[in-house]
């Protein structure tokens, strides 16, 4: 349960460090680039990855439309944090699991059973709760978290599929996704320095630095929990989503004293009772 704990508090940790970052002058794309770096080199040193292993065989086709995505929905991360709070945000994230599994339905022909449509019904409306907002509000940036919902929902379909297509260790893929994910930010910041001549910042590297090791953490702890509950998986799952939710939406509530209306309140508890209906769903299987 250790391990759980730790990953649920290193998920909305990086949440916290996007929202106390809007404190200071800051570039999200050198945050995202130094995130992936600290990132990479924590994967190396604790899962001593086979590179050697990895070579035309390997899903280049999966790797590198993840590596691309992932630093993408990262960016549309930091800017729902920013404009919508880590509250919506986090629920956000959270019911994205509800893609993949649409997907194993209608793609791949997996059971759709009674308890997981329920979950379905019940997810539609919580979202809807959660990301309403009054229409004064010029800060009501919904589009934010909406793309945090469908990007996160494509990256678990995306590793799922790695997991069914190569013989390669999980953590292996991960090194090369991460990989490709600092390439593409690389990239990005040199364009920026180039053409819009924006300064590289010591702050960003700590902020970053902070944003990869709280990551990689999530990882680390997540899949260590996993282990740990090889027979019960679903606790994992479910004790993960609605231990984000709760925990992000305290601290959002609490420390960034984030305006929760009453709507969202209900939206928040829907979530956690579609979760607890997903993850039953799964036993019943």
């Amino acid at each position: 349960m250790l391990f759980l704990l730790l990953s649920i508090l290193c998920s909305v940790t990086v949440g916290v460090i996007f929202k106390v970052a809007r404190k200071y002058t800051i570039s999200t794309t050198q945050i995202v680039a130094w995130n992936y770096s600290f990132a990479l080199l924590l994967c190396y040193a604790f899962f001593s990855p086979n590179l050697q292993a990895i070579d035309t065989t390997a899903p280049w086709g999966i790797y590198i439309p993840l590596g691309i995505l992932l630093p993408s929905i990262f960016l549309f991360l930091a800017a729902s944090i920013k404009y919508m709070g880590i509250v919506k945000t986090d629920a956000a994230q959270r019911l994205s699991l509800f893609i993949p599994i649409l997907a194993a339905w209608l793609l791949f022909n997996e059971e759709f059973n009674s308890m997981k449509l329920i979950a379905f019904i019940i997810a539609l409306p919580a979202l809807l709760l959660i990301l309403s907002k009054k229409t004064d509000n010029t800060s009501n940036k919904w589009i934010f978290p909406t793309v945090v919902l469908f990007g996160f929902g494509a990256i678990d379909i995306l590793f799922k599929q790695i997991a069914l297509t190569t013989s390669l260790p999980f953590t292996s893929s991960l090194f090369v996704v991460f990989a490709i994910s600092l390439v593409i930010m690389i990239v990005v910041i040199l364009y920026e320095l180039a053409v819009k001549k924006v300064k590289i910042n010591s702050i960003n590297l700590v902020l970053g630095a902070l944003v990869g090791i709280f990551n990689f953490g999530n990882i680390l702890f997540y899949l260590k929990a996993h282990h740990a509950f090889a027979k019960n998986p679903s606790t994992v799952f479910a004790a993960m989503n609605m231990g984000v939710i709760i925990v992000g939406s305290l601290a959002g509530i609490l420390i960034f004293k984030e305006k929760v209306s009453r709507y969202n309140y209900i939206g928040l508890l829907l979530a956690i009772i579609a979760i607890v209906l997903i993850s039953l769903s799964q036993l019943v299987n």
